[in-house]
Order: C-alpha cells, then structure tokens, then sequence
C-alpha cells in the first residue's frame, strides 16, 4: 500500500522557517522523483520544487527560488522542504508528490498538510 505521510506544518509568523516532510512507503522511494507543490484557496495546485531521484538536481518555481530548499534522504525514505523568509503569500496546503513518467509510471500524493504564514 502506497503512503506519502507529510507533517511539519504550522502557523509561523512572516520571515519565519519551516521544514516540511514528507515519508514514503510502498514503492521504491530511491526512483521517483519528487515533488513539493502547493494550493491556496481560490488557487490552482502550483508546483513548488523537484528533486530528482539521486538527489542531483533540483528545480523551484521562480516564486520560492532562493528560499526554499528541497532534499531527500533515499536511506529513510523522506523527501524535504525547508522553507525560510516566509511570507503570508507562501500560505497554502502543501502536498508531497511521487511521479515517475517512465514505465513503470506511477503519481502519487499524499494528504498535504498546512503552512499558515501570518502574524
């Protein structure tokens, strides 16, 4: 049974930091790709950042570039989203994704969990 579990969530106040995670289970984690993305109310899902599945590259929307870095760690099965300088533009539900296009292709999300930027 396939499981992506994110937490670290929360209230924070702006120009605060956060670090999402995000546990995997029931594929094999060390081949995907990853994903963060994220929706606000009223919003589309907007993708956030990628990490490839050795960790040698990574992307990120122009909106976060520079302030949010995504890892993973292919030994515990976790993929990472540390989030600094936080803004309450950056509030929304944040959603952890495995998506590989190649055979065999599977897309997975987790539950997503809230990131409330305000004071």
């Amino acid at each position: 049974q396939v499981q992506l579990v994110e937490s670290g969530g929360g209230l924070v106040q702006p120009g605060g930091s956060l670090r999402l995670s995000c546990a995997a289970s029931g594929f094999t984690f060390s081949t995907a790709p990853m994903n963060w993305y994220r929706q606000a109310p009223g919003n589309e899902r907007e993708l956030v950042a990628t990490v490839t599945p050795a960790a040698g590259g990574t992307k990120y929307a122009d909106s976060v570039k520079g302030r949010f870095t995504i890892s993973r760690d292919n030994s515990k099965n976790t993929v990472y989203l540390e989030m600094n300088s936080l803004t309450p533009e950056d509030t929304a539900v944040y959603y952890c994704n495995a998506r590989r296009i190649y055979y065999p292709s599977f897309d997975y999300w987790g539950q997503g969990t809230q990131v409330t930027v305000s004071s």
